[in-house]
């Protein structure tokens, strides 16, 4: 039975910095339940928002002790009764895990569990989950972007950036994307940004409202708005939309800047997208995996006894480029 065998894998018993991610050798590999998967975890992306619920900080909170991470890749080892959509010997990723992904081995529920196409690797599929499907649901299902639109995607050169940028340009919408170092810069403008700005430049802000002949932006994709939101209300067009992705603290806003544009915002959390949603943006996804627009960028690579490190670094690195990824 699969409950007698071990593996290694990351536990948190208490909240706090990154220290409080523990290694265990020990830790029995989970057992399977009705329309479960056990995968056999070649990698597993690291997000921001693991690093918020480590600390503690984050609206929800798991029940301790738990182990981290819903976005792996890997190898379905075996399935449990009732699952059809994949077999043993299936290369996919998740979207969500039962039972946590900094792990050799995870059980995810077979809804969010989907087939990773050859042309790509094991850490690139762990940087599929949480920012793809995060970005078209910040795109479609709540700013009902539309080709032909103006995005400006803030911090564009991270996972859910690249993922945001790359499915802007597939939907036709004219791509502005920010970054904090000139390789960021590179990395959004090689990912289908039609044009980048540095967001640590005094004065970038001006800059995007010239590029759009004082138009504004229709969408602003934020990901950090305790800094920028209240730039981003006086850079939209009429009748835009700002989708909160990220944020790190309170701002201060006008109200008034929403009235002069009968401008919205609107908060993104995956956690609430439905069954239907879910399936359709899987669709759109799989459909750019096989014609190729879809294409992760890893950027830095941790083995799993360095989970630590790789949450400080999320948090306080200078700039983004890629996806951070844990490997087993």
């Amino acid at each position: 039975m699969s409950g007698c065998r071990l593996m290694r894998a990351i536990s948190v018993s208490e909240f706090g910095g990154p220290s409080v991610l523990r290694l265990c050798s020990n830790v029995t590999v989970p057992q399977l339940g009705r329309r479960q998967v056990l995968i056999r975890v070649h990698a597993c992306g690291v997000n921001p928002v693991e690093a918020y619920i480590r600390a503690g900080t984050y609206a929800r909170k798991p029940t301790l002790p738990y182990t981290p991470g819903t976005d792996v890749a890997g190898v379905v080892e075996t399935v449990g009764e009732g699952v059809v959509a994949v077999k043993a010997g299936d290369r996919v990723f998740t979207t969500a895990t039962e039972s946590g992904g900094y792990a050799e081995f995870t059980v995810a529920a077979e809804d969010c569990v989907h087939k990773l196409p050859d042309t790509l690797d094991f850490t690139q599929g762990a940087a599929i989950g949480i920012p793809y499907f995060t970005a078209y649901r910040a795109l479609i299902h709540k700013a009902q972007s539309k080709a032909g639109e103006t995005v400006l995607i803030h911090g564009a050169s991270g996972g859910v950036g690249v993922a945001a940028c790359q499915l802007s340009r597939a939907l036709g919408l004219r791509v502005f994307g920010t970054a904090g170092t000139p390789e960021g810069m590179n990395l959004v403008l090689n990912n289908g940004a039609h044009m980048a700005f540095n967001h640590r430049e005094e004065g970038y802000t001006n800059k995007i409202m010239e590029a759009t002949d004082g138009k504004g932006i229709d969408v602003i994709m934020e990901m950090l708005s305790n800094v920028n939101l209240s730039k981003d209300l006086q850079m939209l067009a009429y009748g835009g939309r700002v989708t909160i992705v990220g944020s790190r603290g309170p701002i201060e806003i006008n109200p008034r800047d929403t009235m002069a544009k009968e401008s919205s915002i609107m908060g993104v959390a995956l956690f609430f997208a439905t069954p239907e949603e879910k399936k359709e943006c899987a669709a759109l996804l799989y459909a750019g995996m096989e014609t190729g627009w879809l294409h992760p960028v890893v950027g830095s690579q941790y083995p799993l006894d360095k989970a630590a490190q790789a949450h400080h670094d999320i948090i306080e690195s200078p700039g983004a480029a890629g996806k951070i990824v844990l490997t087993m």
